[in-house]
């Protein structure tokens, strides 16, 4: 199912408002809930793409039985890209399409992952905590790429070890707000964050249940997949 997004009249327009909104949002983020059970009830992935030279974006959000990794429903949107490109605030270009996608889900998502930042961000409020605090929805993000953090061991910085399942704290000064966590044995590790209320060792467990086979989680490839050809569809 796809829907047509619009921008809601609330939403800032400006830098300045922006960070005035993550401020105020951020201090509602709630960091001691577990989260549901890895492997258990729903999951789902969201991922955006966009068509810059159009100004569109799209976006897909797609649920998996956590058990077996099969897709339960999945939905698209598309809308106007609602805000420009500045470092850190990203989420206020995705998230008008990313909550008109998960609107059109049939029943609970479950924990919602995200392909970017939660606690691991600049100013600990990126697009999974966001998300997160918008729905009320647990919330993890995993990123291909840190962004300004650095991954460090108790000494040093260092890459998590080789296997899979190996990690690293990914650090803000002596902060842990992540990990770098391998996902495949001796692949570039991915990077974890809590977004809202989930915690970050199932956090890690859920990104470790959800990639059995690549390096991303399952979630991901495939709103990924499903937002590029929305978008595709969109602007034919």
């Amino acid at each position: 199912m796809t829907t047509t997004e619009r921008t809601p009249d609330d939403w800032p327009a400006t830098e300045e408002h922006a960070r005035a909104v993550q401020d105020e949002l951020r201090r509602r983020v709630v960091l001691d809930e577990t989260g549901p059970a890895p492997g258990t009830g729903r999951v789902t992935g969201v991922d955006v793409a966009y068509d810059d030279e159009r100004g569109v974006v799209a976006a897909a959000a797609v649920v998996l039985d956590a058990a077996t990794l099969d897709v339960v429903a999945e939905a698209t949107a598309v809308g106007p890209v609602s805000f420009p490109y500045v470092p850190g605030l990203l989420a206020f270009r995705e998230l008008p399409a990313v909550l008109a996608a998960l609107e059109q889900l049939p029943g609970d998502p479950g924990l919602v992952v995200c392909d970017g930042y939660g606690l691991a961000h600049p100013r600990r409020f990126g697009l999974a905590s966001h998300l997160g605090v918008l729905t009320g929805l647990p919330t993890v993000g995993v990123a291909k790429n840190p962004f300004v953090l650095t991954h460090a061991g108790p000494d040093a910085p260092r890459d998590p070890d080789a296997p899979r399942g190996s990690w690293a704290p990914l650090l803000a000064g002596t902060e842990e707000v992540g990990r770098a966590l391998r996902t495949r044995d001796g692949v570039k590790p991915v990077y974890v964050s809590v977004g809202h209320r989930t915690s970050l060792d199932s956090a890690c467990a859920h990104t470790l249940a959800l990639t059995p086979r690549f390096r991303l989680p399952e979630t991901t490839r495939r709103a990924d997949a499903l937002c590029r050809r929305a978008l595709r569809e969109a602007t034919a």
